[in-house]
């Protein structure tokens, strides 16, 4: 018994270390976190930032696992379960909804961040707790989903309620899964970040520091003492990363998201490629 006991206990030390390996970030990735939380130690209020290397899985974080309320980010999670019901044939985006289509409705909730389209799309869905429900499928944790646009601005604002929140890691997986097309297909990836692409709102956030020629899909969110913006930026060697800034409280938060995300842009630019690393799948495919 005394040597089983031994042996498991040293087998369970040999299946922890390459657990551990996989979980400590690079010393270049440990040297990006290192710049991004002093940056945001200088800036007010209390920001969370996730980014991730959609080929290489290297990731970013400052406050990762924090909730931060989503806000109208929430809307990428909505046209994702719909886009869902259209890949399973239930639902089309030619649908009549009322007077519009839904391929209307989802434009303007995403491109304009119109809340009432989102409303008549949710409700279309089933309500919040659909949207929760194809959340959890998909074992997205970190990100709830509780009420509609209009209950959310209905409610006493509280910025620390974790309804209707997720975490900056929670967000930039979600991105992942819809950029690999693991919960829609490849023809709704295609159709959603060209939509995203299109984003009018927010232009001081993500967008704010980058050059017009660097490739952005993304959406925005906005609450009174808050400002999110989540999406995709693609790097010159054609290396996706997703990246979710979520800033509460404090003054000037768009700026504040814009000098984090040119940090990170910044950040992977000095990171060389993998080179055993497959190659990035945007180098293959068209319409980004």
């Amino acid at each position: 018994m005394r040597v089983l006991a031994v042996l498991m206990c040293w087998l369970s030390a040999l299946v922890a270390i390459p657990a551990a390996a996989a979980t400590s970030p690079s010393p270049e990735m440990r040297g990006l976190e290192t710049q991004l939380a002093a940056l945001l130690a200088n800036r007010p209020g209390d920001i969370g930032v996730a980014a991730l290397d959609l080929d290489s899985g290297k990731m970013v974080s400052i406050r990762g696992n924090k909730p931060y309320p989503m806000a109208s980010t929430v809307k990428v999670a909505v046209a994702a379960a719909y886009l869902s019901q259209v890949d399973a044939g239930r639902r089309s985006l030619d649908d009549r909804i009322g007077s519009l289509s839904a391929r209307q409705l989802m434009e303007a909730m995403l491109i304009h961040s119109n809340n009432g389209a989102t409303d008549i799309l949710i409700r279309n869905l089933g309500g919040p707790a659909t949207v929760q429900g194809w959340i959890d499928f998909h074992h997205l944790s970190g990100i709830r989903v509780n009420r509609t646009i209009a209950q959310l601005l209905a409610s006493p604002r509280d910025l620390f309620d974790i309804r209707d929140s997720a975490t900056p890691e929670a967000m930039v997986t979600l991105l992942r899964q819809i950029d690999r097309g693991n919960v829609i297909s490849p023809a709704s990836r295609v159709y959603l970040l060209s939509v995203m692409r299109r984003c009018a709102t927010g232009s001081n956030r993500i967008r704010g520091l980058l050059g017009p020629n660097v490739p952005v899909e993304h959406k925005t969110g906005t609450l009174d003492g808050l400002t999110t913006d989540v999406g995709f930026i693609t790097m010159p060697d054609g290396r996706r990363i997703a990246l979710a800034l979520f800033a509460r409280g404090g003054k000037d938060r768009p700026n504040s998201i814009a000098q984090a995300a040119r940090a990170i842009y910044d950040g992977f630019l000095r990171l060389l490629p993998d080179p055993l690393a497959p190659m990035p799948v945007s180098a293959f495919a068209g319409g980004r």
